[in-house]
């Protein structure tokens, strides 16, 4: 995911004399009361930020249906054999039947919308802690990632088997600088980002692209020192996998092969992209207690999420900062599946 470059407001020194050391006692008297007050105006909107509901909030809930997708989650009852009445029971002189009657098939739903991931719920509370690994160290950032990497497979696992969706976990290939995958270069050339490549479902990864960046394209640890900001952009790969072993990712390629613009097309990735995004915060907000993540370097990944997205004069393909950090936040305050379904969202939310 591309960041943007903020330029650093330049800093000014000047010498004074008597008469400005007389003025500037008078001066930093009022300068003290005005930074009261903007300080008091700052911190007051700061609380507001950590606090504000996110702004992407789809209107899709598990229990409904369309028109164009009717019954997109049978319910049990609704798929296995009626329990026969009394009079339907075997009587003493019959030969009681003792054929086991296997487990009605779940039928999986597949869609963008609807699809059966969106009943999943909540990730499980775990203990996953991250110690204090380096992420300008490959050998230490490269076994923070595959120690967290299981820790996603124990969270997302039971929610998705618990529908009926076969899980099976990614692979990894982790590179102190770069190499080649099964879907192309990584890093890809003046990038950073690593990649979720659903012909082997194997993410690739540079440690230290991602920590120092590369060519023109600023490093995450540029950005953020702290491991959470990268693990959580693993999460986000870790996300595509459960759109891919969900079928959203198939129909999401279906639906672009059949989009007629390429605003259509870049439309749809960002609606997939935010989608990552936001199982990532979900996935974030589990492991909060133990990784942890404690208020300050919640704000942090608040903070860095506002500043990765769409690079100026790349393709709109990932979304705007301002959603990056919408998303990513609606992952991790709402905590739930189906608040992540930005198929259902609206456009200004996924621009």
């Amino acid at each position: 995911m591309p960041t943007r470059q903020w330029p650093q407001p330049p800093h000014r020194k000047s010498g004074m004399g008597v008469a400005g050391v007389l003025g500037a006692v008078f001066g930093s008297l009022a300068a003290l009361f005005v930074l009261i007050v903007i300080g008091a105006a700052m911190l007051k909107s700061s609380s507001r930020s950590e606090t504000t509901t996110p702004i992407a909030i789809p209107t899709y809930e598990p229990s409904e249906s369309t028109s164009d997708d009717p019954d997109p989650f049978p319910t049990r009852s609704e798929t296995q054999d009626a329990t026969p009445t009394p009079s339907e029971q075997p009587s003493e002189e019959e030969e009681p039947d003792t054929t086991v009657t296997p487990p009605p098939k779940v039928t999986l739903n597949t869609s963008l919308k609807n699809n059966t991931v969106y009943r999943a719920g909540a990730l499980p509370r775990l203990t996953c802690r991250a110690g204090n690994a380096n992420i300008f160290s490959h050998s230490q950032l490269k076994s923070l990632i595959l120690k967290t990497g299981r820790c996603m497979d124990q969270a997302w696992r039971p929610i998705l088997e618990k529908q009926g969706i076969e899980f099976s976990a990614p692979n990894y290939a982790i590179a102190a600088k770069r190499g080649r995958g099964a879907c192309g270069d990584y890093p890809s050339a003046g990038s950073m980002v690593p990649y979720y490549c659903p012909r082997n479902n194997t993410i690739y990864a540079s440690t230290s692209a991602m920590a120092r960046g590369n060519g023109n394209a600023r490093g995450y640890g540029q950005i953020i020192t702290w491991h959470g900001g990268i693990i959580s952009m693993m999460a986000h790969e870790y996300g595509h996998h459960v759109q891919n072993i969900t079928g959203l990712m198939n129909s999401w390629w279906s639906t672009t092969l059949d989009s007629t613009s390429q605003s259509g097309k870049l439309a749809l990735s960002r609606r997939l992209e935010l989608q990552a995004t936001c199982f990532a915060g979900m996935w974030m907000r589990s492991v909060a207690s133990s990784y942890p993540v404690n208020t300050a370097n919640r704000s942090r990944l608040f903070a860095f999420y506002g500043q990765v997205g769409d690079y100026p004069g790349w393709p709109r393909d990932h979304g705007k900062p301002v959603n990056n950090n919408r998303w990513f936040r609606q992952g991790w305050e709402r905590s739930q599946a189906y608040q992540c379904n930005t198929w259902m969202a609206s456009s200004s939310t996924v621009s």
